[in-house]
């Protein structure tokens, strides 16, 4: 999220806060809050991070006493609750500044969701940066998609736009008396990228048995949440990509599957 949006999104929330104590002393109700309260918890989320200093602070600050008697009056009720209020609207006037003068870090991935669905883009993208490699400038030197490695290393370096934490040759425990290598490791996200590229000997039935193979061991890893299987196909050898694709995204309950063949 730009940070200018950010601003706009939290002042809002802000500028609400008087109303709300308003209706408070006015009526005795707060219809308002809980809106108020829900939209401004999932605002910090989505800027800041689910588990964030920021959310966790917003979440701890209180609306009402934390003991009272019987005939204790309303407007000590009313009073603690304008009071957190007040707390929230300095700390939105806090996170305010702060991005003000620092801006937003570009490389936070808002959610896990977020973070799947960036490695899903590059997957479907990556023919088209490829090709483009090829078109440089007075013919100068460039990669050439020849083999898995060539895939590995431009996937690598596309990676790192979005992703600090890119651990590349990860080993899977043994499984079956065997272990076997995952090309990225996305830790921090839980997150198992494995590639493939398709070639004379590595049609659809082969690239379908191999992978089998590799859900079942991810299945495993301790940091696996999501494997994405990206079988790179630039001269289309797989005759029927997205039957390939929900077949083996069926093969596990235990771990999330996404397979991309591409081009189609």
């Amino acid at each position: 999220m730009k940070p200018e949006k950010a601003i706009e999104i939290l002042k809002r929330q802000r500028e609400q806060i008087p109303a709300i104590q308003n209706e408070r002393r006015s009526t005795g109700n707060n219809p308002s809050f809980n809106l108020w309260q829900r939209n401004t918890k999932t605002a910090i989320s989505k800027i800041f991070g689910e588990e964030s200093d920021h959310k966790k602070e917003f979440g701890s600050i209180r609306y009402s006493l934390m003991a009272f008697v019987g005939d204790t009056p309303d407007y000590v009720f009313d009073n603690a609750f304008c009071s957190g209020l007040d707390e929230a609207h300095s700390l939105l006037t806090s996170m305010i500044a702060e991005i003000e003068e620092y801006g937003i870090d570009g490389n936070f991935i808002e959610t896990k969701n977020d973070a799947v669905a960036l490695v899903e883009l590059i997957c479907h993208q990556f023919h088209k940066v490829a090709r483009q490699l090829q078109q440089r400038h007075d013919n100068r030197q460039t990669i050439e998609i020849n083999d898995e490695y060539d895939v590995q290393d431009l996937f690598h370096a596309l990676l790192k736009i979005h992703f600090e934490d890119v651990r590349p040759e990860e080993y899977t425990p043994s499984y079956a008396g065997s272990s076997t290598r995952v090309d990225f490791l996305l830790k921090n996200e839980k997150i198992i990228i494995e590639l493939k590229k398709t070639r004379k000997n590595l049609k659809q039935k082969e690239v379908g048995e191999q992978l089998i193979v590799d859900i079942a061991h991810y299945q495993t890893h301790p940091d696996c949440e999501t494997l994405v299987c990206f079988v790179y196909d630039p001269e289309g050898r797989i005759a029927n990509p997205i039957g390939v694709e929900n077949d083996l995204e069926r093969c596990t309950n235990s771990i999330s599957v996404k397979v991309i063949i591409s081009p189609k």
